[in-house]
């Protein structure tokens, strides 16, 4: 099994102090070559291209001027603690024991713009890159969708044996082609009672995405039927809703009436 999420937008600025050894990205000379074209870039290509305020394109072409390799200790924190956001609070990765995180870096990985994708040891530093951006990378790519291919999808192929837990926005799954994939896709989707209809409020999808992989993670579930219990959010699975693999997880008793 494989969890899949996204990045979020939102950096840490710090980590814990780790008890195991952090690993390179298995991309990270893809990301290399990326970066090297964000570094040329001034700050209103940034703002433009992103279309993003001058603060935060100021942010962006700062972090880009800091980034280099080697990643080490002093320079990159594991991706497990590098994000922050709805994702991230639901995966409370700083609660996590040393079995959780040797459990997680066998089967979670983040799907990345820049660092294609992310185990949770895997050191990254600090970046903004969204998946969907048109940015014309290189002479050979119009976005980062033709500029990853079947790259990433192809090393799912390789890591999931058998089965893949979307858990990514519809932005990231692209990037991992899952349509293609060789491996059983499970997407759970998390849907609120509102006025009487159930509906996707992605302030709290979001955080439930997060919270149901720490859920696999903290219990170690290689069998998707195990999945069914979740129950954190208050969310439950409903299996008149659910349709084959997309299984729909609802809550009622935080129905929201306007």
């Amino acid at each position: 099994m494989l969890v899949l999420l996204s990045p979020s937008k939102t950096m840490a600025s710090d980590a814990p102090s780790v008890q195991f050894e952090p690993s390179q990205p298995v991309f990270l000379q893809r990301a290399e070559l990326l970066m090297s074209n964000l570094k040329k870039m001034g700050i209103g290509e940034i703002e433009a291209l992103m279309k993003v305020s001058r603060s935060i394109a100021e942010d962006v072409q700062e972090r880009c001027s800091k980034w280099s390799v080697p990643f080490t200790e002093e320079n990159a924190m594991p991706a497990a603690y590098g994000f922050k956001g709805a994702v991230y609070t639901g995966l409370d990765t700083r609660s996590w024991t040393t079995e959780d995180m040797e459990f997680a870096q066998g089967h979670l990985r983040i799907l990345s713009g820049l660092y294609g994708l992310l185990g949770p040891k895997d050191y990254m530093q600090p970046y903004r890159l969204e998946m969907g951006l048109k940015w014309p990378n290189t002479s050979e790519n119009k976005n980062l969708y033709s500029f990853w291919g079947s790259e990433l999808q192809l090393q799912i192929d390789q890591q999931a044996q058998g089965l893949v837990v979307d858990l990514a926005s519809q932005e990231y799954s692209k990037a991992a082609q899952l349509k293609s994939i060789n491996q059983r896709v499970i997407t759970p989707v998390f849907k609120d009672l509102v006025k009487g209809e159930y509906k996707a409020l992605m302030a709290y999808a979001k955080q439930a995405r997060g919270a149901m992989a720490k859920f696999i993670i903290q219990n170690q579930i290689i069998n998707p039927e195990e999945m069914k219990g979740f129950e954190g959010m208050g969310y439950q699975w409903d299996a008149l809703l659910s349709e084959g693999d997309t299984w729909l997880f609802t809550r009622d008793k935080n129905s929201i009436a306007s």
